[in-house]
């Protein structure tokens, strides 16, 4: 298997630094180029992506998937094989299914294609990828349907919640230590303030894949000696939305609430592919003929993707990929059937949408 050496090859790049994870691009442009397909580069504060288009016509499918790793010991860059499984920091995410699309988008590249087929390769995914797929977006590399191949065991996610960051400053009163009530504890005042916007309404909305939008209180800055009452704290909140909500009145909904500052620092969109989408449907059943199973499963993901910065500009994107586990973690793996499996599934897709 063409795609398994490549993704051994892969691995063996530790990729978790903007260094090294250009160096990943570089590797694959060379790669592309040895086997006939002649791209290009961009580069946006000092971040690499790499960009190859195949075909012709008014439609463009897009394969996007992101180089880039987080940290590992040195031992997880030495990719290696147990039965059906490949063990390797990226592995899984999301090498593997980097992988797969390569190897499609070489197997397609022949063909007569009445639409074209961009391959896109980005590296800063993990750290935000704002110089990566949102800087391709903005330069107006943009298509069609998207199919992003994080890993998602051969489910395909059309949903994906979308992401909020605040910082809500809150004053209060100083006074000695010794007399805290003489004062106004501006961290105390956060905390009443942060069980209030638990109890909000909008949060507890749910969806099909989700229960509610959750809130994740991610830091608080105050006070700085033992022995004066803070007068003034910043918290800051992690908030991922489910997609049937608008987040501007989510962020309204908790300045209602709280007795300080809300300062937006981050709203970035959610993905929501709509079920009637004629790629999904295509995409559905192309999968049910290469695998032969009866139904496919849709999903949603309570993280974020590349995804959303096609969605942002109503894109329809989804991600589908490999089967794998512990990415991120220890033994991260693949299991290589599944890689195989979504490139043949990739190639059969690509020509029907075409």
């Amino acid at each position: 298997m063409e795609s398994v050496n490549l993704l051994k090859d892969l691995i063996l790049i530790d990729s978790s630094t903007v260094e090294n994870a250009n160096r990943t691009i570089q590797f694959c442009k060379a790669y592309l180029e040895r086997h006939g397909i002649q791209g290009k580069i961009v580069e946006s504060n000092g971040v690499q992506s790499y960009i190859a288009t195949i075909g012709s016509g008014k439609k463009t499918l897009i394969f996007n998937g992101h180089l880039d790793v987080v940290s590992g010991r040195k031992d997880q860059f030495e990719p290696r094989v147990e039965g059906d499984r490949l063990y390797g920091r990226g592995a899984a995410d999301m090498k593997g299914g980097v992988a797969a699309i390569i190897q499609a988008f070489l197997k397609l590249k022949d063909l007569s294609l009445d639409c074209k087929i961009m391959l896109q390769l980005v590296a800063d995914e993990e750290v935000g990828g704002l110089n990566g797929t949102k800087y391709l977006v903005d330069q107006g590399y943009v298509g069609d349907f998207v199919i992003c191949t994080e890993p998602t065991n051969m489910t395909v996610s059309i949903q994906a919640k979308g992401i909020m960051r605040l910082d809500i400053h809150t004053k209060g009163y100083a006074a000695h230590g010794s007399r805290p009530w003489e004062g106004e504890n501006a961290i105390l005042k956060a905390i009443r303030d942060f069980e209030k916007i638990q109890e909000l309404p909008i949060l507890s909305i749910g969806s099909k894949f989700y229960e509610n939008t959750s809130v994740n209180l991610a830091f608080i800055e105050g006070g700085d000696i033992y022995n004066r009452v803070p007068d003034h704290t910043k918290m800051g909140l992690d908030i991922r939305y489910v997609p049937q909500v608008n987040p501007e009145e989510i962020v309204e909904a908790i300045r209602n609430v709280v007795n300080g500052e809300v300062i937006v620092k981050v709203i970035e969109p959610s993905i929501n592919v709509p079920s009637e989408s004629e790629y999904l449907h295509l995409l559905s059943q192309t999968i049910k003929d290469v695998t032969q199973v009866k139904e496919v499963e849709m999903t949603g993901q309570h993280g974020s993707s590349d995804n959303r910065f096609f969605s942002g500009k109503g894109i329809p994107a989804v991600e589908f990929g490999p089967c794998g586990g512990n990415w991120h973690g220890d033994d991260e793996y693949v299991d290589l059937s599944s890689v195989k499996e979504l490139e043949e599934i990739l190639i059969q897709f690509a020509k029907k949408f075409c």
